[in-house]
């Protein structure tokens, strides 16, 4: 009966043992970059990045070019970080939290961001609240942000083809 135990046993491990989790090889491994970078430059006086996750990436990003205040939320208790970045700085923003970049400067931002994954998926929260087909009940949204009904429809209605 031990000698039974003993072989199921060696079985599953054998078997646990071929299991991994990863990213798939990447489906590209090369990124061009746009044609205009003056369209890609966080605006001065406010260009933003609006708060968004990546569920499937830890962001890293790197500013060249004028100053950004970023940040990100952790979960339970919701505590947000927050810094200024000058050319040359370095900020990380973890998987799955909802992060910013804002441009705090009266001259363009530029920065650079890369993600851990292929796939890091991306969700903007307003347009995620507010701008879904079909739109969320304004009685759920009402009650979530304490906020009355007349307020939700107009922001679904700002947000409806965001």
């Amino acid at each position: 009966m031990k000698s039974f135990h003993f072989l199921v046993l060696l079985s599953l491990a054998l078997a646990l043992s071929f299991a991994s989790a990863f990213d798939p090889s990447p489906l590209q491994d090369f990124c061009v970059a746009i044609p205009e970078p003056k369209n890609a430059d966080f605006a001065p006086n406010g260009g933003l990045n609006p708060p968004h996750t990546h569920p499937r990436a830890t962001e890293i990003l790197v500013v060249v070019e004028g100053t950004l205040y970023v940040g990100f939320v952790t979960s339970n208790p919701n505590r947000l970080f927050t810094k200024v970045l000058y050319p040359g700085d370095v900020f990380v923003f973890p998987i799955g939290l909802i992060h910013f970049q804002f441009n705090i400067a009266k001259t363009n931002a530029v920065a650079f961001a890369g993600l851990s994954s292929q796939n890091p998926g991306v969700i903007t929260i307003a347009n995620a609240i507010f701008g879904p087909n079909p739109p969320i009940n304004p009685d759920v949204l009402a009650k979530a942000f304490q906020l009355d009904n007349d307020a939700v429809v107009k922001l679904q209605k700002l947000f409806a083809n965001a």
